[in-house]
């Protein structure tokens, strides 16, 4: 049984395939993860599998998180997720995971924060049409009207406005895996990724 991975992702190219059609790419730094707590119905209620990634100094973290990762003989890792199974049985506590549970041809969903763009207006953030460009006119990106009068006097609630976009959790599904390195943990998936370079994903196999 595969458990989800965590990875970084490390930017995007463009690789070449057989008959030389060009594949735009987003390489990815998959695990080393490790297995830091295993949860079952006996202990916990229900079946789940942490895992830690991202090895960092001890000095950033908590005594309560060092103490955690402990109990599991495990290092510093900055990362930690858990993931519910339907028997954890199958791992042992301490056991590496890495991107070989995965295979060239196999889809993955692929979930990160997207790049915050910050405050942004309609147009962008809706897509919404512009007004007139004529002489005259001053309401090219305006807003127009958003509600009634006097009735109901007021705006309702989810209104498409102007606001914050982006650095949202998002997910990208059935992105083909292209080409896997089990040397250096490294793969390459058919397709963008949320995120800017550096970001921590959470791959989810199908």
């Amino acid at each position: 049984m595969s458990i989800n991975l965590l990875g970084t992702k490390i930017g995007m190219t463009q690789v070449f395939t057989t008959n030389g059609t060009c594949v735009p790419v987003t390489v990815l730094k998959v695990g080393p993860c490790m297995v830091t707590q295993i949860k079952t119905i006996d202990t916990d209620g229900y079946n789940a599998v942490q895992i830690g990634y991202s090895q960092v100094s001890s000095n950033r973290l908590t005594k309560a998180e060092l103490g955690h990762l402990n109990k599991s003989y495990a290092p510093p890792l900055k990362y930690l997720c858990e993931y519910r199974t339907e028997s954890s049985k199958t791992f042992d506590l301490g056991q590496i995971i890495k991107v070989d549970t995965l295979k060239i041809g196999d889809k993955v969903n692929i979930q990160g924060n997207s790049i915050g763009k910050g405050f942004s207006g309609y147009q962008k953030r809706h897509h919404f049409s512009r007004g007139p460009m004529s002489h005259g006119c001053k309401n090219h990106r305006q807003p127009g009207s958003i509600g009634a009068g006097t009735t109901p006097g007021r705006v309702f609630p989810g209104k498409r406005m102007a606001g914050r976009l982006g650095g949202n959790k998002t997910m990208v599904k059935n992105l083909l895996v292209v080409d896997i390195n089990i040397e250096q943990n490294f793969m390459l998936v058919r397709g963008s990724v949320p995120g800017k370079p550096g970001t921590v994903v959470n791959i989810q196999t199908n």
